[in-house]
């Protein structure tokens, strides 16, 4: 990309520099200097461009250089030197200006799978040695360092370990391996340091499978048709047949020659690729890089989109999404002394648990004693607390086992989520549940890829199906192909290419062949595997998946506009030929209209570097301001989690006292329906005009409505308890009542933060 731009560059200063000393010959009345400076920088361009039009022969694609050429080489036989100049002159600028856009683009890539690792640490004998890839054979010892990437297949020596897969499998929560099991290249070490018997070289490891997968795709792969070539056959077939036709008339070579010169497509030579470029700075203002103008181009005709999972449609990081106790513990409580003891851990959820108490403004106090078990668990004394915190078995082992653990258990495995278990004081007193949440801007994102054009959406991901259909149904997805390997992924993509051009979008190492197979491949680059943003034709420099939409509107834009500067611009072509043909139009005459004509269709298509003008639009939020209101959301979960957590004590058929659930009571009126009406009398009005309408926030405040009636419900049967047993029938209508409360206070926060999503300006 490099040497095209060099050479580009090279031809461009050729043509520039004979027309400037032609022109001082001119001027200083030195014919013989003018004539010859004029030719020798019409020449090598004329031989650049016929080189490239036999190479193109031989590939058996059709172009519109050859216009170009004739119009060249027939003013200089006809001693038309400046035309000469002058049509050379902007072929070169025309091939400079495209080299440019796509030699931009290359430097902002970094090298072809940078993530794999050159060398692996080896045993021999008592000492380590640093080795490269392919000095390593089978059964060979390998160390491998926290944080390494694998270089090879191979088994566990001693275990547990544990692994980041997500590079190859998509699953977002890493994943533990006992002594003995075997365990891929390409996958992470998240635990302490093991030891690794190799079971392949690196030629035959996954790693490398899924390098030859990407290059098998990238070659199978037919390349992209351009706009201005499906214009060529056609207009130069029509052109040298009227010109053909003229010079036979007429008898003429001038005026043949003139209806050449102003046939020259400049507008497809230049305006195509000015328009194009524009789309491309526009995207990559917004943050997203586009690989070459064939890409954007691309971007703009795509029907069918698939999606990886993990990191691509969720957030790829586990977080914190419900705290489940037991019987006289608090949620706050337990999550607090959790993260307090997880300040000393290095396992990868640790950071999660502590975020999520930070979040919740717990102060988190210092650990000590602290014992870890690498793939169990950790233990250690908090606030003078004996606090345990592992898997369910690791935490089982310090305490005993309650029924709702068991039930919990369950429900896990139903939902698709993980549980860190935590022990008090030796009893199990509650369990901290993390997923990997769909991302907030990932529905609007897809309404909006929606009204750009996609008429089809689709998740392809290694994880599992349950987890992948329960994010597909609340994304409403048109389809959902789970537990993919490389290879799946590159068959699902060929099977939805049938419905017209794809899009893949994704992140990891295992999604790179299906971004090369895709007719267009777009990494999220700003966390994604080097693998991936080096395969991909479109990257994602911010995370964030609505800037695809809006990618695909420039492009559709930058399209348009291209398309329109062609059609104008040959129209005009076509008006000045005829009056060439009739002999009103001298060779020179018409090189200097062309020029006219190209600066026309050439600021034409400049407007593709404006930004688009979305009927309607408004201001936004700010991000201060989304970041404050979601803070707000956060202070009121434990709330939320204590909701829950009353109405599973009234399942579970241990009622908390009627004090209790007075106390919660007074909590919701206190807390959620002050905020609730602070948002209903100052927030929303607000909103309101950002959104524009008669009342846009109407939905939103009737369930507020909704939420204060079950409020006023739940008080009142409390209040009906009195002090005496309560009665079975009563407690299962305030169970009903507390999950309803749950549930819709969980959809109203979610719906809220969306549209303070969708309004903040992320610019």
């Amino acid at each position: 990309m490099a040497g095209a731009l060099t050479r580009s560059l090279a031809l461009l200063a050729m043509a520039a520099g004979g027309l400037i000393l032609g022109a001082l010959g001119w001027w200083k009345g030195e014919n013989a200097l003018t004539l010859w400076a004029w030719s020798a920088g019409t020449i090598p361009v004329l031989l650049a461009l016929t080189i490239h039009i036999l190479q193109s022969m031989l590939r058996r694609e059709a172009g519109l250089d050859i216009l170009a050429v004739l119009a060249m080489a027939g003013a200089l036989v006809l001693g038309e030197h400046l035309a000469s100049i002058v049509i050379a002159l902007m072929v070169a600028s025309g091939q400079a200006l495209e080299a440019y856009a796509g030699n931009r683009a290359q430097r902002e890539m970094t090298a072809l799978l940078g993530r794999a690792p050159r060398t692996a640490c080896r045993y021999v004998g008592e000492r380590i040695e640093t080795v490269t890839l392919d000095g390593i054979k089978p059964g060979d010892r390998l160390l491998i360092r926290t944080g390494d990437v694998l270089p090879v297949d191979g088994t566990v020596a001693a275990g547990p370990v544990v692994l980041d897969e997500s590079a190859l499998t998509g699953e977002p929560l890493p994943i533990r391996h006992a002594a003995g099991e075997t365990v891929r290249s390409g996958t992470t070490n998240a635990g302490d340091p093991f030891d690794l018997i190799a079971v392949t070289t690196a030629d035959e490891s996954t790693y490398a499978g899924v390098v030859r997968l990407v290059e098998a795709a990238r070659a199978s792969k037919a390349p992209s048709a351009r706009l201005a070539d499906r214009y060529a056959l056609l207009f130069v077939s029509l052109t040298l047949a009227v010109a053909g036709l003229v010079w036979l008339l007429t008898g003429e070579a001038y005026r043949a020659l003139a209806m050449i010169v102003v046939a020259t497509p400049c507008p497809l030579i230049l305006a195509v690729p000015v328009a194009i470029a524009s789309g491309m700075s526009r995207c990559a203002r917004r943050g997203v890089l586009v690989k070459g103008a064939g890409a954007l181009e691309a971007l703009a005709t795509v029907r069918t989109l698939l999606f990886d999972k993990t990191g691509t449609l969720t957030g790829g990081r586990a977080r914190v999404i419900a705290v489940e106790t037991g019987d006289g513990y608090a949620s706050s409580d337990v999550l607090r002394l959790a993260a307090s003891l997880d300040q000393a851990s290095q396992h990868v959820l640790a950071e999660a648990i502590i975020a999520a108490a930070r979040a919740r403004g717990l102060p988190l106090a210092s650990p000590s004693e602290v014992v870890e078990h690498p793939g169990f668990g950790i233990a250690g004394l908090v606030d003078g607390h004996r606090v345990v915190l592992g898997s369910f078995d690791y935490v089982s082992r310090h305490g005993s086992q309650p029924p709702w653990s068991t039930r919990l258990l369950r429900r896990m495995g139903h939902e698709g989520v993980a549980g860190v278990f935590v022990g008090l004081g030796g009893a199990m007193a509650g369990a901290i549940l993390l997923a990997d949440e769909i991302r907030p801007e990932a529905p609007r994102s897809l309404r909006l890829l929606r009204k750009a054009g996609v008429r089809r959406t689709v998740m392809v991901t290694g994880d599992r199906r349950d987890v992948a259909e329960a994010i597909g149904a609340a994304l409403g997805l048109d389809g959902v192909v789970a537990e993919c390997t490389p290879s799946d992924k590159v068959k699902a993509v060929a099977r939805e290419h049938s419905r017209g051009p794809t899009m893949m979008v994704g992140d990891g190492v295992n999604d790179a062949p299906a971004l090369a197979a895709a007719d267009i491949g777009v990494s999220m680059g700003a966390r994604g595997a080097a693998a991936s943003s080096e395969t991909a034709d479109v990257v994602l420099l911010v995370d964030r998946l609505d800037r695809l939409a809006e990618a695909m509107r420039i492009a559709r834009r930058s399209r348009r506009i291209a398309l329109q500067s062609v059609l104008a611009g040959m129209g005009m072509s076509f008006a000045a030929m005829g009056a060439a043909a009739f002999g009103f139009l001298p060779p020179l005459a018409g090189a200097m209209l062309q020029e006219a004509i190209d600066v026309v269709v050439i600021l034409n298509a400049l407007r593709a570097l404006g930004p688009i003008r979305l009927h309607g639009a408004r201001a936004t939020l700010s991000e201060t301001e989304a970041q404050r209101l979601k803070a707000e959301h956060d202070k009121l979960v434990p709330l939320l989690d204590r909701i829950r957590f009353a109405g599973d004590q009234l399942a579970g058929g241990s009622p908390p006292p009627s004090e209790e659930l007075v106390r919660l009571g007074a909590l919701l009126r206190d807390r959620l329906l002050r905020h609730e009406q602070e948002d209903d009398a100052t927030l929303y009005p607000q909103v309101a005009k950002l959104l524009g309408g008669e009342d846009p926030m109407a939905a939103m405040s009737r369930e507020h409505r909704e939420i204060g009636q079950l409020v006023r419900v739940y008080s009142r049967m409390v209040a009906d308890l009195g002090s005496g047993p309560p009665d079975d029938l009563v407690l299962r209508d305030v169970q009903r009542v507390l999950y309803s409360l749950d549930a819709i206070l969980r959809l109203h926060f979610a719906q809220e933060e969306e549209i303070y999503q969708a309004l903040t300006d992320a610019a």
